[in-house]
């Protein structure tokens, strides 16, 4: 049996303070610590809506945009296809990603679950952006007992806002 879906976090519409913005940097820097990241760190889904909404991260989806199309996707967020197998791609993606955003700016970093993600952080961070971030869990998250995405966390688990075309 699923667990049931949560419901929407408590201060979806709220703005983090400051306080609350440097507790989750600080968080997201413990975990790239205890995890060895090459990057600066990872967030939960919550976690990084709380600083989109505050205006201290910019989220970069890096599914495909198939997915994007028929999965679902976060509203107003660019979508930069991670196929980093080989230099030519990184070097497609860093390019495009330099086309949305500063190398100095807070990018959180979405996939499906979190693996191209944490490897598009590592590229970008290679590449000079400081603060590079994975989106842990994703925008589907785990599979979970019947093989399915989106029943046990990920950014629609979560109940935060996405659309589908």
């Amino acid at each position: 049996m699923r667990p049931p879906k949560p419901e929407p976090p408590a201060g979806l519409d709220t703005i983090a303070s400051p306080d609350e913005v440097a507790q989750i940097l600080a968080r997201a820097a413990q975990r790239a610590a205890e995890l060895g990241l090459h990057y600066a760190g990872a967030v939960t889904p919550p976690e990084a809506w709380q600083l989109m909404r505050a205006q201290r991260a910019r989220l970069v989806d890096v599914r495909t945009n198939i997915e994007c199309h028929f999965v679902g996707r976060v509203p107003d967020t660019p979508n930069i296809e991670w196929h980093g197998a080989d230099a030519r791609a990184r070097e497609l993606f860093l390019h495009q990603l330099r086309e949305v955003a500063r190398e100095d700016e807070a990018l959180l970093l979405l996939c499906r679950s979190g693996v191209r993600s944490h490897r598009a952080a590592e590229a970008a961070a290679a590449a000079g952006f400081r603060q590079a971030y994975n989106v842990l869990e994703g925008f589907e998250g785990r599979l979970d007992g019947a093989r399915q995405r989106g029943h046990v966390d990920g950014w629609r688990f979560h109940a935060l806002p996405w659309i589908q075309d």
